[in-house]
């Protein structure tokens, strides 16, 4: 019976679909899906439309940590144990559509469905490089890098598929906050890539595969190299070729 059981499950039908212990939310834009320091009694799951992450600290300074999208969990601390506390508050950025699994169900079926599980790792997974990843992304690249490396993640690039080139909206503000910069230098360093042709924005931003540069290859165009920041790599490199000259003296 069990055998028949799981072979029936369908962790996408799970994920899709209301049912014991689990419903679907409608959300509108600025909608508040739980706040830090509420009860961690539940998970969702963001079926459609776009989410963050926000941190407020002791004295009222509050941080964008991450942005979320189709297929992402959220709130996944609940299940660490009965009665903790959520760490972050999740706000839709765009009309949402999510699943909520009560956290009893979401253990429930963490454990008897490993089709399920094995999903749900691979998640945890993914979410863990991506923090070590914007740890060394905030440790070792410069603003400007970091901001492309954000637009490029809004947009998708990378992923399998189109990437969704018209990102949701988002303020100057916030990715200011996500890079650890100021605003002033989030708004020129977003006019250089419009005069680069890297984006277009015109109330909504719209990102092209050419941004990719910048990450991959922490490059300007040559007519545009001259007023480039110089890069972290670059200095590093600079000063070993200095101090091998002067060890050789």
């Amino acid at each position: 019976m069990t055998e028949q059981k799981n072979a029936s499950f369908s962790a996408a039908d799970f994920l899709m679909k209301s049912g014991l212990g689990r419903k679907i939310v409608q959300t509108t834009a600025k909608h508040t899906l739980f706040s830090q320091g509420d009860p961690a009694d539940s998970i969702f799951y963001l079926q459609k439309g776009r989410a963050k992450l926000t941190v407020v600290s002791t004295r009222g300074k509050e941080a964008t940590i991450t942005l979320l999208s189709a297929g992402d969990f959220i709130g996944e601390e609940a299940l660490a144990g009965a009665g903790g506390l959520r760490m972050a508050t999740a706000t839709a950025i765009t009309a949402c559509t999510t699943l909520k699994i009560r956290r009893e169900e979401m253990i429930r079926v963490i454990h008897e469905e490993h089709s399920f599980s094995d999903l749900f790792l691979k998640f945890l997974l993914a979410r863990s490089m991506r923090t070590q990843a914007d740890l060394v992304d905030q440790l070792f690249n410069s603003s400007e890098k970091r901001l492309a490396r954000i637009l490029l993640l809004m947009a998708e690039f990378g992923k399998p598929g189109e990437p969704e080139m018209l990102i949701p909206p988002i303020t100057q503000e916030t990715l200011a906050e996500m890079i650890g910069t100021t605003r002033s230098r989030v708004s020129f360093f977003m006019n250089r890539f419009r005069t680069l042709g890297f984006i277009e924005y015109n109330g909504r931003i719209r990102v092209h595969k050419s941004l990719l540069n910048i990450v991959l290859h922490d490059r300007l165009p040559d007519h545009n190299a001259q007023n480039a920041p110089t890069s972290l790599a670059v200095r590093i490199h600079t000063k070993s070729i200095r101090r091998s000259r002067h060890e050789q003296k």
